[in-house]
C-alpha cells in the first residue's frame, strides 16, 4: 500500500464502517481482550484505520462509547486522550504556542515539529505524553487515542507507538490501546489520509477488518 489509488482500492474491499464498529465494540467488552498481552506476547495495541472523509463519524462513535461507558454498567473504564488536545494544552500551559508561528516563518514546518517534540520531550524516555496518559489511566482501562489526524506532521503515528508506547510504564503493558487512524494500516505500513506513507510499523493489529 503506498499510493493513495491503492489505498482507495483497500478500502472498496471492506466492510461498511458501521459492521466495523461493531468488531470493535465486541472486543472491547471482551474480558479475554482486556486482559491479553497480545498477540504471542506482544504488546496489546490496535489500530482502527478509516477513510479520513468518514472523521465526524468515528469522533461521534467515540462519543457514543465513552456515554454507555458513563453508565458505570461496564467492568472496565474508558479513557479517550485526543493527542492533539493535550500538546495543544501543555503548549499554552509552556507559553509555547505563540512562537510556533513565527518559528514556521523562519524556518518552515519541520523548525516547529523539531521545536515543539523537543519542548514535549517526546524523544527522551520521561516525555509529557508518557507521563501524561501513565498518569491518568487508572489499571481497569481500555484507552482510545484519537486526533493524531489533528497532530500531523507535528506527531506521526509511528512516533505514538515508538517514542510514546513503547516507554510506558510496565504496568501499563497489558493496558489495551486502539489508536484512531485516518488513513490506511495494513499492520506493515501506515498511510496517512490515505496519500502519505509513513514509517512502517507492524506490532499493532487491526482491532476490526
Amino acid at each position: 500500500m503506498t499510493d493513495q489509488t491503492s489505498s482507495r482500492e483497500y478500502y472498496r474491499k471492506r466492510r461498511s464502517l458501521t459492521e466495523r464498529f461493531s468488531e470493535m465494540d465486541e472486543k472491547i467488552k471482551s474480558p479475554s481482550f482486556r486482559k491479553a498481552s497480545g498477540k504471542a506476547n506482544e504488546v496489546n495495541y490496535w489500530v482502527f484505520d478509516y477513510p479520513p472523509e468518514q472523521e465526524m463519524e468515528v469522533r461521534g462513535h467515540i462519543k457514543w462509547l465513552q456515554n454507555r461507558n458513563s453508565k458505570g454498567l461496564d467492568d472496565y473504564e474508558l479513557v479517550v486522550y485526543d493527542l492533539y488536545d493535550l500538546i495543544i494544552d501543555e503548549l499554552k500551559a509552556k507559553g509555547f504556542l505563540e512562537k510556533t508561528e513565527k518559528l514556521e516563518e523562519r524556518g518552515g514546518i519541520h523548525r516547529v515539529v523539531t521545536a515543539v517534540q523537543r519542548t514535549l520531550r517526546i524523544t527522551d524516555k520521561d516525555n509529557y505524553l508518557v507521563q501524561y496518559i501513565s498518569d491518568h489511566t487508572p489499571d481497569n482501562a481500555v484507552v482510545l487515542l484519537c486526533g493524531i489526524g489533528k497532530c500531523y506532521p507535528i506527531l506521526e503515528a509511528p512516533e505514538v507507538f515508538n517514542k510514546v508506547l513503547y516507554n510506558m510504564p510496565q504496568k501499563f503493558a497489558s493496558t489495551p490501546v486502539i489508536l484512531f487512524y485516518p488513513g490506511t494500516y495494513t499492520e506493515q505500513e501506515l498511510v496517512v489520509f490515505n496519500e502519505i506513507v509513513e514509517d512502517s510499523y507492524y506490532r499493532a493489529f487491526r482491532i476490526a477488518r
